[in-house]
């Protein structure tokens, strides 16, 4: 069988998310044969290259959620073109600027949606994709003024949500910037009998998205022309990412794909995040709809596709498979950590504003109030990426320096600060086993987590484990560890407890 695995932001890149776990299903079966279509996040994922791959990857297409769209031919000069634009874009931005409804049957997507605004939504998304192979693509459209003139009347249209109806000009050109990115998919030549007569997407047995978002639109787009089997596999739902960045207002890069959150560093406005949840939404309840199975990879994740419209019928939890074979030698030395390390915490992943360590920090500095020799180790796992100097990383340094000021004996003495910044590959960290076994505990504080795939490495080390009460985080530790509310480092010491 050909499989076609539809990535973002992972796997075949070296970096990014659900990467080793795209990895063990592809040398899993090896029976199949693969192809990826993976979309691309950042430039620093695509310089940080592919991972090593196995014979049976037949084949790699990658295109890019970020940066400027590349030209292609075609144009939309023409008044029939922009004719047909107006009234597919129309109907896609009616559908994500209509008010909550009321008494939606099960199945029809968002909670709380009426059926004929799903049907308008599916109605646009494809009626764009057959624009898109018409004329070869939709970046100049999306951004041009006739899209932002449509989302607009869209949102001014009786009835439309308080939100809608405030966003300004600025808004707007926001969105639709936006949308072209999340829409890119629509454009791409993975879709059959391109150049050398490569049949793409059209030749495949199945299509596996391996996340939800914009992996998804590749395969709705083969399950409706070729009808190609879709399956669906999230550790995450989109939407709920995007509600939770949405009301913190985190700042930080902005998603290729339209995230929550911020652009380019500013925080996004209500009315901005509003719409782009509402797109978030709709994609996922279409994505439900269509898909053939879904297999999200904890409890947590299957209430939330539930909650969004999913048939419990084709709804099947299937949890990640671990590796424990690296951890065993750490978990065999038992739970006791190695003398001097008994009041080390470590915390393990990638310094960006999901894993929250500026709230671990602020947490830290009460801990170091009761227990003054307490140290934290942050262990960074991104490789390949540095990160900006102004960026998320170097913030959480600076914290760092301004509520632990380098400690000294005495003047003559050098200062130690009790938190360190290391990455793992250093000499002291070189493996994942090595960092867990670095202190007597591991932490996690994180606002947003899917599977925390970290916590069950912690536990095959033997390590204890303190973490915020996100995604599927009870579900995995069940009770052998402390639980604590999430982006509250005040008042988490009095509000512990054990799932």
């Amino acid at each position: 069988m050909r499989v076609g695995l539809l990535t973002e932001g992972g796997y075949p890149y070296a970096t990014g998310d659900a990467r080793v776990w795209c990895d063990r299903l592809v040398r899993g079966l090896a029976q199949h044969e693969f192809e990826v279509y993976a979309l691309s996040r950042g430039p620093g994922q695509e310089r940080a290259g592919w991972g090593e791959l196995p014979r049976h990857v037949g084949r790699v297409c990658t295109a890019p959620l970020w940066g400027e769209p590349e030209p292609r031919r075609g144009g939309w000069g023409g008044r029939r073109q922009r004719r047909r634009f107006a009234e597919h874009f129309g109907e896609l931005a009616a559908a994500i600027s209509a008010p909550y409804g009321s008494g939606a049957p099960h199945g029809s997507g968002v909670p709380g949606r009426p059926t004929d605004q799903a049907d308008r939504f599916a109605n646009g998304l494809h009626g764009l994709a057959d624009l898109a192979g018409e004329y070869g693509g939709l970046s100049a459209a999306l951004r041009s003024e006739d899209a932002v003139r449509t989302l607009e009347r869209a949102c001014r249209a009786l009835g439309a949500p308080h939100g809608a109806q405030r966003a300004r000009v600025a808004d707007l050109l926001t969105v639709t910037e936006a949308l072209e990115r999340a829409l890119r998919p629509l454009s791409l030549d993975w879709y059959g009998h391109g150049a050398g007569g490569d049949p793409g997407l059209s030749g495949v047995d199945l299509c596996h998205a391996a996340t939800g978002g914009a992996a998804v639109l590749p395969g709705l787009l083969a399950k409706r022309r070729f009808g190609t089997p879709l399956l669906l596999t999230e550790y995450g739902v989109r939407l709920r990412e995007s509600y939770l960045a949405g009301a913190a207002g985190a700042v930080g890069a902005a998603g290729a794909a339209g995230a929550v959150g911020s652009e380019g560093g500013r925080p996004l406005s209500g009315p901005v995040r509003s719409l782009l949840t509402a797109f978030h939404g709709r994609l996922a309840a279409e994505a439900y709809a269509r898909a053939d199975l879904i297999t999200p990879g904890n409890t947590h994740t299957r209430r939330w596709q539930e909650r969004c419209g999913a048939d419990r019928e084709r709804l099947r939890t299937v949890y990640p498979g671990m590796d424990a074979a690296r951890f065993a030698e750490v978990g065999e030395q038992g739970a006791a950590p190695s003398e001097g390390d008994d009041r080390t915490l470590v915390w393990v992943g990638r310094i960006e504003p999901p894993k929250d360590v500026i709230a671990l920090l602020h947490a830290f500095a009460e801990v170091r109030r009761r227990q003054p020799d307490a140290r934290l180790r942050i262990i960074e796992t991104r490789r390949g990426e540095d990160p900006e100097p102004d960026g998320y990383p170097a913030h959480c340094r600076a914290l760092a320096d301004h509520l632990f000021p380098d400690e000294a004996a005495d003047a003559h003495s050098a200062g130690d600060n009790p938190v360190s910044f290391e990455r793992l590959g250093d000499p002291e960290v070189p493996t994942l086993a090595d960092a867990y076994g670095a202190g007597g505990v591991v932490v996690l504080s994180s606002v947003v987590e899917g599977f925390p795939v970290g916590l069950v490495e912690a536990m095959l080390c033997g390590r204890a484990t303190v973490s915020t009460d996100v995604g599927a985080v009870c579900e995995v530790i069940g009770g052998t560890g402390l639980v604590v509310p999430r982006a509250t480092p005040g008042r988490s010491r009095t509000r512990a407890w054990r799932c």
